[in-house]
């Protein structure tokens, strides 16, 4: 379980490319002023080498494919690439039985060469900073995650930053923002990616700047943060399968990293990253508010009563969202609260 985090050096002075690849993947994304000191490869002198990106050279030459990139800042890494070999291990270790159907075809790193890059690779730093300094100093919540594009809005984002239509992404499930996949969960994001002419997938790895996320229900209109103390959505507090954000963010909160091209089988409806195995009911399936008007139903008004108590605690801040969904099946019970979870999944979303 390794994390590709980085010592990112200013894109003032030059391409803002990683300098190490860390032992441990699965923690925060460290922070763009911040080296990961138990990193061997981050003792080396920073001005005793040329950047990888600076050099725009791929380390491996001998492939016939042609590469879907040329040019625009971009560096094909060579399969003995430290970052090329981490990735590709994280992300088909990460999609299960699927993993071995999916062949990666290349990566590229992003090198923000050009002037417009790397005010963006800036604006990232600045927020970052901003963002940790907001919560009390301790981190930005810098993570990795998937994002699944095409090969034609690679380019407009890599050139432009991320664009908004108006129109509610994903379907909306999430309220109006960018979705992404954390990085241990990118399955979704090699089944949404769209294929071009050649039968390729394109998926970004980026950071994101999280700071506090606050729990968004499936059906919000959401834009922006509730308040000025979060930063960001999730589906789920402790072990989310979506990160959201939003439209005023995307283009200060993010900085992609790397671009993926993978084969993948045709037909991925179905697929799921693990077999299924039986959930303990939580409230990312189904809005408490809801849950409570179903529970209502059926439960005694002094039981209702309480777990509205124990829910305006919540949102008071005073018991976190674990104590809160194990009071609530305490009181429910798991078999109740998984059959109104079920039914009210099957009216929203088929499922």
């Amino acid at each position: 379980m390794t994390d590709y985090t980085h010592q990112c050096r200013s894109p003032t002075a030059r391409a803002v490319a990683p300098d190490a690849v860390a032992r441990e993947f699965n923690h925060p994304a460290i922070d763009l002023n911040r080296p990961d000191l138990s990193d061997p490869m981050d003792d080396r002198d920073p001005d005793s080498s040329v950047s990888d990106c600076e050099s725009a050279v791929s380390s491996d030459q001998s492939g016939t494919a042609p590469s879907p990139f040329t040019g625009g800042g971009l560096m094909e890494l060579g399969e003995g690439d430290k970052a090329h070999r981490l990735i590709k291990e994280r992300l088909i270790s990460r999609l299960g039985m699927l993993g071995a159907r999916v062949t990666v075809a290349a990566i590229h790193q992003n090198c923000y060469s050009s002037a417009a890059a790397k005010a963006r690779a800036q604006a990232f730093r600045v927020y970052s900073e901003a963002v940790q300094k907001k919560g009390g100093g301790e981190t930005a919540n810098v993570r990795y995650a998937w994002y699944a594009t095409s090969k034609e809005e690679v380019s407009k984002i890599l050139s432009y930053g991320f664009g908004y239509s108006g129109k509610l992404g994903n379907d909306g499930l999430y309220g109006c923002g960018v979705y992404f996949a954390p990085d241990n969960h990118p399955l979704e994001s090699v089944k949404s990616a769209p294929k071009d002419e050649d039968g390729l997938r394109y998926l970004l790895l980026c950071r994101v700047i999280l700071g506090k996320s606050e729990l968004v229900s499936p059906g919000s209109e959401q834009s922006h943060p509730s308040s000025e103390q979060y930063d960001s959505g999730a589906d789920d507090l402790s072990s989310p399968t979506r990160y959201i954000v939003w439209s005023t963010h995307m283009n200060t909160h993010v900085l992609p990293e790397y671009i993926i091209s993978l084969r993948a089988p045709c037909c991925l409806r179905g697929l799921s990253r693990t077999p299924e195995k039986s959930r303990k009911p939580t409230s990312p399936w189904m809005p408490f508010p809801s849950l409570i008007s179903e529970l209502s139903k059926i439960l005694r008004p002094t039981d209702v009563s309480l777990i509205s108590k124990y829910y305006k605690d919540h949102k008071g801040g005073k018991i976190s969202r674990h104590e809160l969904i194990q009071k609530v099946r305490q009181i429910a019970g798991d078999g109740l609260l998984t059959r109104i979870i079920k039914s009210f999944r099957t009216k929203q979303f088929g499922a």
